[in-house]
């Protein structure tokens, strides 16, 4: 089944239901969680002014060790065991899929945002880890809470996983959320 999820997080509202979820499901497995934020170095303007670059990534780094902290402590309060990082990237997705590969997670679950129109065609975050990942993804939709998994989630998650096209798990069956989760401008 599932012994390590990753839970990427930006410190949004949909990123802390999909910890939620994925909190739910590591208990009644018996599985750990790695939570990641993902520094974008991408979306930084600071890029083009490197003299600058340091107390903006520094402030960043701050916020992503503040936004693990947080979700640790809910892991730790429910007996969970966890890990932690905050990495950098030019690519929020891409730097999440390659976390995911370098941490030996089996399952990544993301919060979702829903997007419609021409914002749900341009992609996400979500989508293109889809995409990339190398393992199952949940995708948490919006409004979609923790209670939405039930202890034989696991198995249906995995399935779902395997039979997917264009590679999305859902915890609801929201077909217009799409999303997003990391510190981004990837979205």
């Amino acid at each position: 089944m599932y012994d390590r999820i990753l839970v990427p997080t930006d410190g949004s509202d949909a990123a802390a239901r999909a910890a939620e979820a994925a909190l739910d499901l590591a208990a009644k497995l018996g599985a750990s969680v790695h939570v990641c934020y993902v520094v974008d170095e991408g979306a930084s303007t600071l890029l083009l002014n490197t003299s600058g670059m340091g107390p903006e990534l520094d402030a960043l780094r701050e916020a992503g060790e503040s936004a693990t902290a947080t979700l640790a402590e809910r892991a730790d309060a429910r007996g969970v065991p966890v890990t932690t990082a905050v990495v950098r990237g030019l690519s929020v997705s891409e730097a999440i899929v390659d976390h995911a590969r370098e941490e030996d997670c089996d399952l990544i679950v993301m919060g979702t945002r829903g997007r419609r129109g021409l914002a749900h065609v341009l992609g996400s975050t979500t989508e293109r880890v889809l995409a990339r990942a190398p393992v199952p993804v949940l995708a948490v939709a919006a409004g979609t809470g923790a209670d939405g998994l039930d202890a034989g989630a696991g198995p249906d998650i995995k399935a779902a996983s395997d039979a997917r096209v264009g590679g999305t798990s859902r915890a609801s069956g929201d077909d217009e959320t799409t999303d997003d989760a990391g510190a981004d401008g990837d979205a």
